[in-house]
């Protein structure tokens, strides 16, 4: 049986009371204007949650990783897209610093990211490619004693608010030796080079810009390389296992928000002269939701107390659909009403959606478990 910490629940409460008083008051502006206010994201950092996987001698936080899931998950009920830029800025930049990054490159970037002066973003995807390390055409070419980095990457999550990418490039030419090795580099967004494009006018999590991003011929020194040029392949897995964490925990807190509105609409809802709580209808519904959140947090918080790829891609998996489950059962409870934006139900149904499709479809986390599965039988 998995015991909550003091630490967990500490960290817990304090991202419920910061998204109950910051985020849940805002979430219907926000996704209206499709952007989110930087005041958020400043006292976000003044309270450390961009640093809480960093140690305290760069200004972190030092929790846990089942802390950290504690908390996105609470922020998320308030407001998704919080959850997910601190959730890719940890997993794709944070973390692989503390495993990867040199001493020099741990001093450099480590104390602005764990106060949020920046913020990371994993420039990945690209047209055409995908995920595909072996399809991506974005380079980096050594030259001299640094590198020079050409190519275009897509839906780049946070683009536009963030400033600082983890930019993953091939670093060998077509036809060499070694030619499908991948690097990760780290790119200010503000470099000689680099246009952030037009945000994309996305389905769900609208406060959130997703961009194109143009690298074309940007210069960077040899301190640029995290780890290993040609181990870039494994440095992404190794982030896209806390990053699922991540989206699990955004996902079990947008089941909880579905669950917490229709409960509450159920109870003031007057049908036939009963109120909706009483149909027995309703009530399954109802408790089928609360047991799906529950079992996707407890799979979420044993996936956190022993890291490992099956583990994060079952609590993804299965979090994602239950968070679209949910949120379809709450629109369906709020009847006409949860198809229309001046409700709440009807935002989440457009986040959930999300949470199946990035850091690998569902129909991916399907085959890696089902792979791992069969490596380990």
């Amino acid at each position: 049986m998995h015991v909550i910490s003091d630490e967990v629940e500490q960290v817990s409460e304090l991202a419920q009371q910061f998204a109950e008083a910051e985020l849940r008051p805002n979430v219907q502006r926000w996704d209206a204007e499709g952007s989110l206010d930087r005041r958020i994201l400043e006292e976000l950092a003044e309270l450390g949650f961009f640093g809480m996987v960093a140690p305290e001698s760069v200004g972190g936080m030092a929790f846990g990783v089942p802390a950290y899931v504690a908390a996105l998950e609470a922020l998320a009920w308030g407001e998704p897209t919080v959850a997910l830029v601190l959730a890719m800025h940890t997993a794709f930049g944070v973390r692989p610093l503390l495993i990867h990054g040199t001493p020099a490159q741990q001093q450099k970037w480590l104390p602005v990211l764990s106060t949020g002066e920046r913020i990371a973003c994993l420039a990945l995807s690209e047209p055409g490619a995908g995920t595909d390390l072996t399809a991506m055409h974005t380079r980096a070419v050594a030259d001299g004693d640094g590198w020079v980095l050409t190519g275009r990457k897509q839906w780049v999550s946070g683009a536009g608010l963030a400033n600082l990418a983890f930019v993953v490039a091939r670093t060998a030419p077509a036809g060499q030796a070694g030619h499908g090795a991948v690097g990760v580099f780290i790119v200010p967004l503000d470099a000689e080079g680099v246009t952030v494009g037009a945000r994309e006018d996305t389905m769900g999590l609208r406060p959130l810009p997703f961009a194109q991003v143009d690298f074309a011929g940007v210069r960077l020194g040899a301190d640029a390389v995290l780890g290993d040029a040609t181990g870039g392949a494994e440095e992404i897995h190794e982030g896209m296992d806390l990053a699922r964490l991540g989206m699990a925990a955004q996902a079990v807190g947008i089941a909880r928000a579905a669950l917490d509105h229709a409960l509450a609409y159920a109870d003031q809802r007057e049908q036939f002269g009963a109120r909706l709580r009483e149909f027995e209808g309703v009530q399954y519904k109802l408790a089928d939701m609360a047991t799906r959140t529950e079992a996707a947090r407890a799979l979420l918080m044993h996936a956190a107390a022993h890291p490992g790829g099956r583990l994060a891609a079952m609590a993804k998996l299965f979090a994602s659909e239950t968070a679209m489950w949910c949120a379809t059962q709450a629109v369906q409870i709020f009847g006409g009403y949860g198809y229309m934006r001046d409700y709440p139900v009807e935002k989440l149904m457009r986040d959930a959606k999300a949470t199946e499709i990035y850091e690998s479809t569902n129909e991916m986390q399907r085959l890696a478990i089902a792979r791992d599965l069969y490596r380990h039988a």
